[in-house]
Formats: structure tokens, sequence, C-alpha cells
């Protein structure tokens, strides 16, 4: 047994969950009911304290359409505004297909829909996003819309979108898109063993004309229709087996090329592939797509029409397997022949839950060889998880260096505090040394950054306790020294002011983290909350920024001193007013540290050159400047 393999993976603990609760029923039920509506319209419900949007599966859209199965830039349709969060590396572009955006954006600019997601998202903590079909992708895209509002704002709020029989929806650059963001937990695809269409879109869809066509009528008829027996003779005129060969052959490009083409479509999120035998969930993409290709090979060119028909009908046979899931939960299988290792135990029942048959070879190894490496890489996050806490206790004297020079700049007789000292003595020995403990860390953190966007750590790791407060605390006590070398450099000079234009992406991450942490507990970030004073000033400057606008206003400050004309004055005293307020806001609940307050810190140096231009002004020139003291 390999070291690193695990049975308990985050996907098969996903499976579980969504097994012994009645979210897979309550949303199948919700899909079927809006599948029965109009064309093109949607479901909301509640179900207990969660709320529940489902999307019909009977669209505007079909295959014979130039836009679907075609992936396009989201920046194509000026909709990239919706998805701000999502980027790519280099020249890495995001693509998905273009008929499904459409279809969402159709979706996105109906009153009603606007109105509806506003209720549920006013009245719930959880939301659930459903959809069958190619109602499934418009989930999908309203499921990445919401993510991408709630994060900036650090919104409590959950969203789970979980989908039946989904084609797939984009290009692996927006799958990793969705992993840098930590988002792969919220999208989980059921998927039936058999259903073709997840399978669909790795095949140029003008290929698998007309029988593609037929099909999607079949579907949506049927829909409509229960009895079967009255389509199923047009779909025996059809040469379907060389359709299911154009199929096959294309995902199983696709599996040897790693989805590494832009021109791709690829698996997102999570997979639960459902039998008759049970499920198997699987939430890497390339075993995903390996699982594809094993099961449409137990569909030859030698199995009957009907045995070709069984896949076409897997497309609607949800309600079936989702019941299944459930009832089957607690039940337990009897393996003869095992091993005594759980790993191979839990291998077996995973390949027996998948519903491939255990006679064939063929089928069978490479199967097993799938899903012990997911297994592997379902492992590795966390093994991650425990080199990188090593890691950082080894760094850890690094920090207590910063730290140890904090409190030396602080009892300095030259009364600077540790930021103007280090800006103004950088090129010292002992400001040298500090430069390179502050590399040190930063290389550290940015390299948690990249583990965390490669889904190479858990998939809560960006909600463990230990490694956001660790993160804010870095901050914390970094930042301020990374200001401090940006104004020393004179860098505000050619790019523009620190917190617009030189701040490091991981401190936006890290502020990310910790306000998301803080809005799930229900609380508000600490600077906005009107809590009691400390009874002494904070070890740290609660702010990270705090010297940044320090340096803003300094420059504000200079400019103003210079300006004749009252209508660019007047904005430069109300940026500096609002300014002050907040400093003073800050030191009356000992949210900084002493240094802010040493005698000759820049901070005192402003706010003594403030006061004396504000007793020189006349008479305020706006309403607004009503409030300023010119004592």
């Amino acid at each position: 047994m390999d070291a690193e393999s695990s049975p308990f993976e985050s996907s098969e603990m996903l499976a579980s969950f969504l097994a012994s609760t009645p979210v897979l029923e309550e949303s199948w039920g919700l899909c079927s009911f809006a599948n029965a509506a109009a064309p093109g319209s949607f479901v909301a419900d509640q179900r207990g304290e969660v709320g529940y949007l489902a999307f019909s599966s009977v669209q505007v859209i079909d295959g014979s359409e130039p836009s679907c199965g075609t992936l396009m830039a989201l920046d194509e349709l000026e909709c990239e505004h919706l998805f701000s969060l999502l980027r790519c590396d280099g020249d890495e572009t995001i693509r998905v297909d273009a008929g499904f955006l459409r279809l969402f954006l159709e979706f996105y600019r109906r009153p009603d829909f606007q109105i509806k997601i506003w209720e549920l998202l006013g009245k719930f903590k959880m939301l659930i996003v459903t959809g069958h079909s190619f109602g499934a992708t418009t989930a999908s895209l309203t499921a990445l819309w919401l993510l991408s509002y709630l994060q900036p704002i650090a919104s409590p709020i959950s969203v789970l979108c979980l989908t039946f029989g989904t084609p797939l929806l984009g290009n692996k650059y927006l799958s990793q898109a969705i992993l840098r963001e930590r988002w792969g937990g919220s999208f989980c695809n059921v998927v039936s063993k058999l259903d073709v269409v997840p399978k669909l879109f790795f095949a140029p869809l003008a290929s698998l004309t007309p029988q593609l066509h037929l099909l999607l009528q079949f579907w949506q008829v049927t829909m409509a229709s229960p009895s079967l027996e009255q389509h199923v003779g047009e779909l025996r005129k059809q040469n379907f087996y060389e359709f299911f060969s154009n199929v096959k052959g294309f995902v199983k490009y696709a599996e040897q090329s790693g989805g590494a083409k832009n021109s791709l479509f690829w698996p997102l999120g999570s997979y639960l592939f459902c039998s008759e035998e049970g499920a198997i969930c699987l939430d890497n993409a390339t075993s995903v797509v390996k699982i594809m290709r094993l099961m449409l090979e137990t569909v030859s060119p030698a199995s009957s029409f009907e045995d070709h028909l069984k896949c076409f009908e897997d497309h609607l046979k949800y309600s079936y397997y989702t019941g299944l899931l459930s009832s089957q939960f607690l039940k337990r299988t009897n393996i003869n022949g095992l091993s005594t290792s759980s790993y191979e135990a839990g291998v077996s029942l995973a390949l027996q839950s998948s519903g491939i048959d255990p006679q064939d070879d063929n089928i069978l190894r490479p199967a097993k060889d799938c899903l012990q490496m997911a297994r592997r890489m379902g492992c590795a996050p966390n093994l991650n998880n425990a080199h990188l806490a090593i890691r950082l206790s080894k760094i850890m004297p690094c920090a207590a260096q910063l730290e140890w020079y904090k409190v030396r700049c602080d009892e300095s007789g030259d009364q600077l505090g540790y930021y103007d000292t280090f800006k103004k003595f950088g090129a010292s020995r002992r400001e040298f040394k500090i430069d390179m403990n502050l590399f040190t860390l930063a290389a550290f953190w940015d390299d948690v950054i990249r583990m965390a966007e490669r889904n190479e750590l858990s998939h809560d790791f960006h909600r463990i306790s230990y490694w956001i407060n660790a993160s804010h605390f870095y901050k914390l006590l970094a930042e301020p020294f990374e200001i401090a070398r940006y104004y020393r450099l004179g860098k505000h000079l050619v790019q523009g002011h620190y917190i617009k234009h030189g701040r490091d992406r991981r401190f936006q991450i890290f502020d990310r983290w910790w306000n998301q942490m803080i809005a799930g507990a229900g609380l508000e970030p600490r600077l906005f909350q009107n809590k009691r004073s400390r009874s002494r000033d904070a070890s740290l400057t609660q702010d990270s920024l705090f010297w940044a606008k320090v340096e803003e206003a300094k420059d504000w400050l200079e400019n103003a001193n210079k300006e004749r004309y009252s209508n660019k004055l007047e904005p430069l005293l109300l940026n500096m007013k609002d300014f002050e307020k907040y400093a003073e806001e800050l030191i009356e609940r000992k949210d900084v540290s002493k240094d802010v307050l040493a005698m000759n810190s820049s901070y005192r140096l402003w706010a003594e050159q403030w006061k004396a231009l504000k007793s020189k002004l006349p008479q305020p020139l706006d309403p607004a400047l009503s409030g300023m003291n010119c004592d």
C-alpha cells in the first residue's frame, strides 16, 4: 500500500454527506418541477433553512446553434465583471461555452430572476443552485456569479451548485481558476454511469449531427411525455455505433492531452458517478475524464441498440438514482477475496459502486489505477498542510527578528518608530538583515498561495484558524516593512501609491481569508466595530495599510500647501479630514502600536503640519469642511 494513500478523501466525504441528507432528492425534485414548467423557466423554493434555485433543462438552445459547443473568452461578451475573481496566469485564457454563457446572461438580465436571487440571499445562509442537462450549465454560471459577488464582501452565505447530467461548461483554465479561489467544493455534478451528455462536448458537435439533434428532441419530448416507445423508432434509424465511436475517441484524446489545449472542454468541481451498485465521487479532473472514458468502453460497437438506448435513457433517470443512493447509504456490501488492507477494500468498493464489470480486465485494471491515483492525490493535500506547518516553524525566527527590530526602534532615543527607521536607514547592515528576513517570509507565503491555487492543500485550508491567524499575524508584522521599502526606493514616483499600485497579491488574499473568518463568525472586521477601547496599545497596528495611508496623506498635504485653486484644494482637504478622523478612531481604540505616536514618526509630523494648515484656512470652502477644527 502506498504510504500516501488513504480511503478518506474529501470527495468521498462529500458523496456520503449528500447521500445521507435529503439534498439530492430535494434538488432533483425541483429540477423535475422546473423541467415540467415552461422552457427557459426556473423555480425557487425553501426547504427548512435552505434556499433552492432550480433551472429547467428545456432551454431555447440546441446543438444546431453555431455557438453551442464553441468555447469563447469571458470578455468577448463583456461579462467578465460578473466573474471578476476568475483569472489566469500568463497567456492562458478562461473560456466557456458561448451558447450556455448567452443563456445565463438572458436569465441575469431578467427582472424576475434578479428579484428572486436577492430575496433568497436576504433570507438564507445556505443557497443550493441546481439544474438538469442544459439547465445545469445555467446553475453553474449562476453559482460562479454569486461566489464572485459574495467573496469580496466576506459574506457568510454558502453557495452549493448541485447539477444532474451536466454538459461540460468550459476549458481547463476555468477549472483551474475555480480551484485557485478554493471554490472546487462548491460544485458537485451528479452523473449516471451511461449518461452520454457529460461526455458530448469533448467532441466537436458538428461531427455528431444529425444524431445529436435527434437526441435533443428525444430528451425534451420524453421529459414532457413519459412514454418512450413512440420516440424509439426514429432513433433506430440512426447510426449510433459511429456516434459513440466518435465521442469515445475525443474523450480518449482529452484524457491523453490532459486538457492542455485551450480549445478543449474540461470538467470542473466534484463528480458523483452513479450506478445501480452505488456511487463513487472524484474531485480530480484527470481522474474524472479517465472514468468517463472507461464507462463509455462498456458500450462497444458490438452492443445492441437496446444497450445504446440505455445511454440516452440514463440522462433522464436521475430520480431513480437519487432515490437509490439515499436508500443504499447505510447498506454494507460483502466483499470476498480481499486482503485485510482497508485501502484495497476501499478501492474495490469504489470499483463495485461504479458499476464496472469485475470480469472485464481491459476496463477493471485501468479503472483501479485511476482510483488509486485519485486516492493518492486526495491524501496529498493533508500531508502538504502538515509539511507547511513544519516549514513555518523553521522560519519563525525570521518573524522574531522583525519583532526584535520593532522593539529596538520603539525604545530608541530618536523617537522615529520602526516604520520610519526602516524607511530611512534601509541601506545599513542591520536593515539589510531585516530585508533578508522579509524575503524569506514572503517566499514561504507565496509558496503557500501557489500550492493553494494548484489545489495541493486541503479544500478548507483557507478556513483553518491556525493558518488564518498565522497569515494575519504575518501581514500585520511584515506589510509595514514592505510599505517602507516601497517608498524608500521611490517606487511611488514611478508606479503610484502603494495601496493601488504596489500592494502584493498575497496581502490581498490574506485580507480576504481573515474577513471571511470574521464574517463566518457573525462579526464584522475589528476596524469597523464599536468595541470598548483596549486597556493598552496594540502590539501591532491592526490596519496593515496604515502607513501607506499616511504616505498618501503626506502627498495630499504637500499638494494642498501648493494649491491656489479652490476647486482643486477642496478634494485634498476633504481627503485629509477623512484620514484624520480614521486615524483618531484607531488611536482612541488603541488599535495602533506605540510607534505610530512616536514623537518623530511620519504620522505625528503629518498631524502637526495638518493642524498648522487648518489654522491658516479661511471660512471652509465647502459645507463638508465645517466640522474641521481651525484652532
